[in-house]
């Protein structure tokens, strides 16, 4: 089975790399969206295993299309991309169920890890077990 990430940023060239790691799994089709209100129009119609979302988009804050995903999809699955030091990041965006910081220009080590927690996920939702701890 094949399962949707959908990345949100106006910039794809800058995350190649990532998305390219990211479609090396069997199991996973990259979907793109420029602005927040693209994807959130995508979630509603095709809801995806995860939302990989830029710090800034064209039409709002990362963080702000994280908050209006929530009552979208209050499980989604998000991980961000910022600049911000790890503890600011994780006062910034406490209470909003983020799975993971990436940083300004995502690794392909960095795609790997997201996928395994991702996984991780999946068999722990598969099996009614409690989630993973998130960041």
């Amino acid at each position: 089975m094949t399962h949707r990430i959908l990345v949100v940023t106006s910039d794809p060239k800058r995350l190649a790399e990532f998305a390219n790691a990211l479609k090396a799994s069997l199991e996973i089709h990259v979907a793109w969206a420029d602005s927040g209100a693209a994807a959130l129009s995508d979630v509603m119609k095709h809801p995806p295993l995860g939302v990989i979302v830029d710090e800034t988009l064209p039409d709002m804050p990362g963080l702000e299309l994280v908050r209006r995903l929530l009552p979208i999809d209050a499980m989604i699955n998000t991980a961000v991309i910022s600049s911000l030091p790890d503890a600011a990041f994780h006062e910034t965006s406490e209470g909003l169920g983020i799975l993971a910081q990436l940083s300004p220009i995502p690794t392909e080590s960095q795609a790997r890890k997201l996928l395994a927690q991702l996984q991780r996920l999946r068999v722990a939702t598969a099996a009614g077990g409690a989630s993973p701890s998130r960041a």
